[in-house]
């Protein structure tokens, strides 16, 4: 597996990938000042809660506009930046789905099974980020209008990823923002954030689950809400759900016979969410 150091240089063909140290990325964090013990291990503070890298990515055939777009997606327990890019194929599954965006993976717990989001969970933290985002995009001439501004954002984290989720979705500041919310087996907890996101907001919201992840629980608990409400949704499985489908419900809840860790790249459902969301085509 590359190092996080040689990510820029692997992506040419794709696009541009940027990897920065941000002040106002997940970690350091207070909380995590002194380590954390899980299950009668402990995780230092220097290995697991230091790394401020966050990757940026721009895909070759992006299209400037006023506004930039963005897809944010948040990893899950025990990984890392470098191992999710390439274990999940992210960056050729964002590309091949030639939507006029930016990518942006933030560094969570560092190889720690942890879903603290750090920084990102504090009030406006996320507006915070999403500036320093956006600064450090013109400072590095990836965007080369000064005036552009942030567009819309999707949310998207996969397993341990809902956490910080939830938190942004909350008290994030840009709540207004996010027009779709993916979960790739990642409903474990706090729903009422993300149905109060929804009610308000009426964006997009994917959820995908697995037998033994343990989302299915909340998923149907969440989709008797929906039908006691007397919201329409979409429920069906993840390998005969077709473009139409994804691209014409709101709700969305998705039966995958994938493992855990697959669910972001064994049916490319990365690529395909991309490719039915509300983003611009880049042609």
């Amino acid at each position: 597996m590359p190092s996080a150091a040689a990510l820029p240089e692997i992506y040419p063909a794709q696009g541009r990938l940027i990897l920065t140290q941000l002040v106002s990325a997940p970690f350091p964090h207070p909380q995590r000042a002194n380590g954390r013990e899980f299950k009668g291990q402990f995780f230092s503070a220097k290995e697991h809660y230091a790394d401020s890298a966050v990757a940026i990515f721009i895909p070759r055939e992006f299209r400037e506009t006023a506004r930039i777009d963005f897809v944010i997606l948040f990893h899950g327990w025990k990984n890392h930046v470098a191992r999710v890019l390439e274990h999940y194929r992210l960056i050729e599954q964002f590309q091949e789905s030639h939507r006029n965006a930016l990518l942006v993976l933030p560094q969570g717990p560092y190889d720690a099974p942890d879903s603290f989001g750090g920084k990102l969970e504090d009030q406006d933290g996320f507006r915070r980020f999403m500036d320093e985002v956006m600064a450090t995009l013109k400072e590095k001439s990836a965007v080369t209008n000064r005036q552009s501004v942030l567009g819309n954002i999707i949310l998207s984290g996969h397993s341990g990823g809902y956490q910080v989720m939830a938190s942004i979705l909350d008290h994030g500041g840009l709540s207004d923002r996010v027009e779709e919310v993916w979960l790739f087996d990642a409903l474990y907890a706090q729903t009422d954030r993300f149905l109060a996101w929804f009610e308000k907001r009426h964006g997009r919201l994917v959820d995908l689950y697995t037998e033994h992840g343990g989302t299915k629980e909340e998923t149907e608990r969440l989709m008797g809400i929906f039908k006691q409400h007397g919201v329409p949704f979409y429920s069906g499985k993840e390998a005969e759900v077709s473009p139409n489908q994804l691209r014409q419900s709101e709700a969305i809840f998705l039966f995958s016979d994938l493992a855990h860790d697959a669910v972001l790249q064994g049916n490319q459902a990365f690529r395909r969410f991309l490719e039915s969301s509300r983003l611009e085509a880049m042609n």
